[in-house]
């Protein structure tokens, strides 16, 4: 009985360590995304170099099926969200 305690302790351990690592890059995510943002709508370079590197991090994760998957963002995709909101 203890050892299926430990295993099941060690599972939900490692998946609440994906979770919170998911939670702080997708926090990490929205803040570069504000950023692309920002520059974008004062007609300033900006690039989604940074969004796509946390975005992988990200992808690697869901692939335990724990968390959701990210899309890879485009520089169109700000373009667009911001001409949506202008």
């Amino acid at each position: 009985m203890a050892e299926v305690h430990a295993a099941i302790t060690a599972h939900s351990t490692r998946q609440n360590k994906i979770v919170r690592t998911f939670f702080l890059l997708d926090q990490k995510r929205e803040a570069a995304i504000e950023e692309a943002i920002r520059k974008c709508k004062r007609k300033e370079s900006f690039t989604v170099d940074q969004i796509n590197e946390i975005t992988i991090e990200m992808r690697k994760l869901s692939s335990t099926g724990i968390v959701p998957v990210r899309q890879l963002v485009t520089k169109e995709m700000v373009a667009e969200y911001v001409n949506q909101k202008q």
